[in-house]
Formats: C-alpha cells, sequence, structure tokens
C-alpha cells in the first residue's frame, strides 16, 4: 500500500480496490442487474439525493465521498473485482480511534457469483487489512436476521453472534433488527492461519 488513495488487495481469485469514476458503466450494470437481490437489505435514501445507478456526477461524487473517508481514516469502500469484472463492493465503514479503534464490515455481491465463496474471500481480505494494516481492535458486522446469505458469509469466518439489536437500522423505510456479529483482535489473531488457509491460498 503506497497511499491511502492507491489501495489494492489481491486474493487468490479477487482484487479489492477503490472505485474511480471510470467504474460507472461496470458500477450501473451490475447494481441495476442485481436490483432485486439488493434492495430488500439496504435503507432508503435520503430524500433528493440523486441516483448514482443513473446520474454520473452522482456517482463521482459517492467516489470522492468515499475517497475523503479513506484520507481522513474514517472508512475504507473497495470494489470486488473477478476476473477484471466489478461483482461487488466490500468496505469498513464508521471507523472509530481513540480507546474503540472498531469498525463496521458491509459487503454484497452480485447475485451470479453468490455462493462461490467469493463473498467470503472479499470479507477475509478485509479483515486482514484491518486488524493487520488499520490495527483495528474490533471489527463487527450488523445483518438483518433473515439475510441468510449475508449471515452465512460471517459465521463462516467465525464472526461471534453477540445477539440482536432492536430496531438497529432503517432498511427499506422501516427501523429493522440487526443481529451483531464481531470479532476483536485475539480472536483474529487465533484464527488467522484456519481464515487464511480456508480463503485466502
Amino acid at each position: 500500500m503506497t497511499s491511502r488513495s492507491s489501495i489494492f488487495i489481491d486474493g487468490p481469485r479477487i482484487t479489492l480496490r477503490p472505485l474511480k469514476d471510470s467504474d460507472f458503466e461496470a458500477w450501473r450494470e451490475v447494481r441495476n442487474t442485481n436490483l432485486e437481490w439488493l434492495e430488500p437489505w439496504e435503507p432508503l435514501p435520503d430524500s433528493g439525493t440523486p441516483d448514482a445507478t443513473s446520474d454520473k456526477s452522482a456517482f463521482r461524487s459517492r467516489c470522492a465521498a468515499w475517497d475523503r473517508q479513506r484520507q481522513f481514516d474514517a472508512a475504507y469502500g473497495n470494489g470486488i473485482f473477478y476476473q477484471d469484472t466489478l461483482i461487488g463492493e466490500v468496505s469498513l465503514g464508521s471507523v472509530q480511534r481513540g480507546p474503540f479503534q472498531s469498525a463496521y464490515v458491509g459487503y454484497w455481491i452480485a447475485e451470479q457469483h453468490a455462493g462461490k465463496g467469493l463473498a467470503p474471500e472479499a470479507v477475509a481480505l478485509t479483515l486482514r487489512f484491518g486488524f493487520d494494516t488499520l490495527r483495528l481492535h474490533r471489527i463487527e458486522a450488523a445483518i438483518v436476521p433473515r439475510n441468510t446469505a449475508s449471515r452465512r458469509v460471517a459465521e463462516k469466518l467465525g464472526l461471534r453472534n453477540e445477539g440482536t439489536s432492536m430496531e438497529l437500522l432503517q432498511i427499506r423505510g422501516v427501523y429493522e433488527d440487526h443481529v451483531r456479529y464481531a470479532m476483536v483482535s485475539s480472536e483474529w489473531e487465533d484464527r488467522r492461519a484456519q481464515i487464511e488457509s480456508d480463503f485466502l491460498s
């Protein structure tokens, strides 16, 4: 890693990197193709927010926002690329320093690539980046209980189920309960070799 604006993370099958303006057509294609697959798990955008899938300037602003957050060590968002094709995104958001040293991991992947182990690989790479490079102490994931595909990724990687938080986040206009998963740095050290063997070799 040469700077926070030029992060490339290579795995056995995928590469993670920040999205840029030239990714607009690929991002629009994968988002629109997977709308029914993805929308049930996502918040409604704020009223009046431009649609980044149809407005290139809105997509450019989205990329710039991620870049700013990366420069300020506030969040790290990456596209997931498989065979040079954009198939999803993975992020470390809400980075808190001080006594917390924590972040939230979030991820989505195109339906046609689900179930192939690519999402666990992307999250495993992100965990390694978070714990080893960013030196975080704790990484969390908050998942709607009925989102079995996302929960399966967290469980495969050994994130602990810490219980359910009531009405944690707005999803499609309704505040929904979320299952909280987490891993701390000591657990990462204990599980690192197994995770790398299972997902990164």
